[in-house]
């Protein structure tokens, strides 16, 4: 009896399975439009190993970003999620001119902070770039006039696309 009761049940979850809707695949990547069309055309930096050698990330432009070993990483601020020896991370400058909320787009799941003059800053809103793009992530910081330094950290690869624009 216990031998059937088995096989029904692999039976009916097997139905359930294939009821159950696949996560899109993508079968060629898709340009993004809009805001986040400069995605496809990045400009080359490469990432900071400490804020005083960071380069400046210009509002509203695709970067391809090189990183920077985690170790070799001086932060000005200690990541929440720093990442281990074996990953990658770096520093960018952000300069803001207007008030308002801004969107920071990157094409993997690492971690970013943002610094402001009053040391980290909290996060809005995360979320997911439009399906197929290669925007993976994107994270919503409020900010006012000024300079702020974008650490990136726990970074599985060398590279990685960012992208920071105001929010509509």
């Amino acid at each position: 009896m216990a031998g059937f009761l088995a096989a029904a049940l692999a039976l009916w979850a097997g139905q359930v399975w294939a009821q159950t809707p696949a996560a899109p695949a993508c079968a060629v990547p898709v340009a993004p439009s809009g805001e986040y069309a400069p995605w496809t055309n990045p400009v080359a930096i490469k990432a900071g190993g400490d804020p005083a050698a960071a380069p400046l990330l210009p509002l509203a432009t695709a970067a391809h970003v090189t990183l920077i070993a985690t170790p070799k990483v001086k932060y000005e601020v200690r990541p929440e999620k720093p990442g281990g020896t074996v990953s990658y991370g770096g520093i960018l400058i952000l300069d803001i001119t207007k008030n308002g909320p801004y969107r920071i787009a990157l094409s993997s799941a690492a971690w970013l902070d943002v610094i402001g003059k009053d040391g980290a800053l909290r996060s809005t809103a995360h979320g997911h770039g439009p399906d197929c793009t290669g925007i993976r992530k994107v994270v919503e910081f409020p900010l006012q006039p000024g300079r702020y330094t974008l650490q990136i950290a726990a970074n599985g690869a060398d590279e990685i696309t960012v992208m920071a624009l105001p929010s509509p």
